[in-house]
């Protein structure tokens, strides 16, 4: 998968939103432009494999990744760093 070139910080910020059980793949691309498939590729690039099978295990049981999953809307935590 063809991944744009990102800064060794945004990349260390997508990781650290990804690994976020309560930060939807739809706010990663707001802020940063990638698609889920484009995020799971750079998980797997940047972590070892065994830390990824364990985070994409963990992210595919996850309701909150996925804003249209969820059964909430409202009380959702917003990081400082996140744009809107």
């Amino acid at each position: 998968m063809k991944l744009p070139e990102l800064e060794q910080a945004t990349i260390d910020r997508i990781v650290e939103m990804a690994w976020e059980d309560r930060t939807p793949f739809d706010a990663i691309e707001i802020q940063f432009g990638l698609l889920e498939k484009q995020v799971i590729a750079l998980m797997r690039r940047e972590m070892k494999a065994s830390s990824f099978r364990m985070w994409r295990e963990r992210v595919t049981q996850r309701k909150t990744k996925h804003l249209k999953k969820r059964d909430f809307i409202a009380g959702t935590f917003k990081s400082d760093n996140q744009k809107t």
